[in-house]
């Protein structure tokens, strides 16, 4: 499992019959800085993924990939290899609260 931003979203009005009707978001993976533990820096990746939890653009998400990503009852016989499996409230690094989505929102 990693953490992501949500930073976009794909329409596909062309795709196989099994994904029609599922959306798809655009993520960038997000880690700990290991400059600064007491934030999280980008990847600098980007990845495509399923999402069934109605994610939004800003949002933080915690996802899975490969095979784990057809575990859910919702992706059992979807062909992905990323899915949101969590919307991030906080994250927290030693002492510090790095994340916090209700400070987000505000």
């Amino acid at each position: 499992m990693f953490i992501a931003k949500v930073t976009g979203s794909v329409v596909a009005t062309q795709k196989v019959d099994s994904m029609v009707g599922h959306k798809l978001l655009v993520v960038e993976p997000y880690r700990v800085d290991p400059d600064d533990r007491s934030r999280l820096k980008s990847t600098g990746r980007t990845f495509v993924t399923a999402d069934t939890l109605g994610a939004g653009v800003g949002e933080y998400v915690l996802l899975t990939q490969g095979s784990s990503a057809r575990l859910t009852p919702e992706t059992k016989q979807l062909p992905i290899d990323t899915v949101v499996i969590g919307i991030v409230d906080t994250v927290h690094l030693d002492q510090a609260c790095v994340y916090d989505r209700q400070r987000s929102i505000s």
